[in-house]
């Protein structure tokens, strides 16, 4: 990753959609900005309608080069895995329309490659954030593991150009 790069993460939720923007010259990580998008109460629609409104104006006012969104887990419950699908959904078609690589990582995938393991909280993942990236204050834990799945983006990019190939990488565009 010789130039600079700009990376969108998103953490995609029914209610919380967290999203963190990193530039990268080389492997060095430059926080650019974070947040939450809290989706609306009212209908599931609604709430859909706001989760792509949202990041199609984050991806429109910093203009990404790669967009990285945390792929679906299996939850206990069908109905939250299906609403969580849901709103990756309404999340990734709002980059659509503009000229963007995605790719997916697993939760598990992002803990490993920012705390050491796939099973670290979301206190953890929060602190290795903001060590990382030297943050003076601590993100919402949605922001932080939208940060996180950058980061992991990142780590992945430098690992698979050292090894000369990128099939590895899920990309989805």
């Amino acid at each position: 990753m010789g130039s600079k790069r700009r990376i969108l993460g998103i953490d995609p939720g029914s209610r919380l959609t967290g999203f963190g923007v990193l530039d990268f010259e080389g492997d060095r990580p430059v926080y650019v900005a974070s947040g939450t998008i809290k989706s609306p109460d009212g209908t599931f629609p609604d709430r859909l309608k706001k989760i792509f409104e949202s990041v199609s104006n984050v991806v429109d006012q910093y203009r990404p080069d790669v967009v990285v969104i945390e792929s679906v887990f299996m939850a206990r419950n069908a109905g939250s895995a299906l609403k969580l699908g849901h709103a990756r959904s309404a999340a990734l078609c709002a980059t659509f329309a503009f000229d963007v690589e995605v790719f997916e990582y697993a939760p598990r995938e992002i803990k490993q490659a920012v705390v050491g393991t796939g099973a670290a909280s979301k206190e953890q993942v929060q602190h290795m954030v903001v060590s990382l990236l030297k943050l003076d204050g601590v993100p919402a834990a949605d922001a932080a593991d939208a940060l996180a799945a950058a980061i992991c983006h990142a780590h992945q990019r430098k690992l698979q150009s050292q090894l000369g190939n990128d099939s590895r990488i899920a990309n989805l565009r």
